[in-house]
């Protein structure tokens, strides 16, 4: 089966199938001096926001060490590797990309057959085996690799038991922990690994990156998807998947008719949250409306006018900083966060959650 065959539907590659990174270069560059100095850490810590390529450059490290990395560092004429890059039709790749290749492990949140979603965690059943995974002779002579996406997701069982390989690392066995919220883990596992940092992307590679792998859509909306996902190419093809780039749109509409909003109009906007197979588009318009408020925000403390995306935005924005201090806002803020945390976490009811935010808006534009 061709790798090009294996990937989501959408043309988007997972980190396992995907053989493209751009914009990590120094990140890629401190991996590959490591190993052509043959002093390859055990433990790596990819740490940077969600969906700016930290698991793919954990499949791209664990590609290269397996392939051999060059013959131990070493190219095909005595030179060492410039880059990370292993051919998609390397028997390597192929079956990495098939998830059979037999020195690699992968720990992941587990699929819950009952209640037909992700684990909330990755536990420690997940874990139990790879002590013993790592210690065992490579199965094809050269190194064993566990990958962890993501090990701030690891609860505390689990992590301990990784703590405990991190503690005692077995030689020609390197483990690659892949971290949205390095804080949220334990203190000695941070200590026992080499921490790369991987910042946001710039606005033009995440529309390259658009440009790649959803080429159906404009340069006017990847433009526009890039200024949303502020250098994550993981929320812009999310963002674009749920209809992001209308969502944002109607949103502002909204907001930039307060405090004289139509009344029937927010009704219709949040009633299409209601139904119980809007998930997604309720996790995505609170996100953008928390996002939002976050830049509102930034604005009336530094008096720095951000991107606009959508036409009108930095106008509402403007009337809006101006007719509050900036004490007011964050309160607002605060307040329709909480209100929003606590409807999808008691599932109370979206519609309502959602018309309260904006009366609160309302009401602190009339205040």
């Amino acid at each position: 089966m061709a790798v090009k065959d294996l990937e989501q539907e959408g043309g988007v590659p997972t980190p396992r199938l995907n053989d493209h990174f751009i914009g990590h270069a120094d990140a890629e560059k401190t991996v590959l001096d490591a190993w052509n100095s043959k002093r390859m850490h055990h433990a790596w810590l990819l740490c940077g926001p969600r969906g700016v390529g930290k698991a793919t450059l954990a499949y791209r490290m664990a590609r290269f060490v397996l392939s051999g990395g060059g013959e131990g560092g070493l190219g095909l004429f005595g030179d060492a590797p410039d880059g990370l890059h292993v051919d998609p039709e390397d028997p390597v790749f192929r079956r990495i990309a098939g998830g059979g290749h037999g020195d690699l492990k992968v720990i992941e949140r587990q699929y819950d057959e009952k209640k037909k979603r992700l684990q909330g965690e990755i536990t420690v059943d997940s874990v139990r085996t790879v002590g013993n995974f790592m210690s065992k002779t490579a199965a094809e002579g050269g190194w064993r690799i566990v990958i962890v996406d993501a090990a701030d997701e690891l609860n505390r069982n689990a992590a301990n038991a990784i703590l405990k390989v991190l503690e005692e690392p077995p030689a020609n066995a390197m483990m690659i922990l892949v971290a949205h919220q390095p804080g949220k883990l334990l203190p000695t596992i941070r200590s026992r690994c080499r921490r790369l940092n991987l910042g946001a992307l710039e606005d033009h590679q995440v529309v390259e990156l658009l440009g790649r792998y959803c080429p159906d859509i404009d340069l006017g909306e990847r433009d526009a998807l890039s200024g949303l996902a502020e250098g994550s190419i993981g929320r812009a093809l999310q963002l674009h998947d749920v209809g992001g780039l209308e969502l944002y749109t109607e949103l502002v509409q909204l907001i930039a008719s307060l405090p004289n909003a139509d009344v029937l109009a927010l009704h219709k906007f949040a009633e299409r949250f209601s139904p119980a197979d809007r998930d997604a588009a309720f996790a995505t318009i609170t996100q953008l409306l928390h996002w939002w408020l976050g830049r509102l925000i930034r604005f009336g403390a530094t008096g720095q006018a951000p991107r606009e995306v959508v036409d009108g935005e930095l106008a509402a924005m403007q009337r809006m900083a101006a007719a509050q201090p900036l004490d007011q806002w964050i309160e607002v803020w605060e307040k329709i966060s909480e209100l929003m945390s606590a409807t999808r976490g008691l599932h109370l009811d979206r519609k309502q959650a959602l018309l309260n935010a904006f009366f609160m808006l309302e009401e602190t534009m009339r205040n």
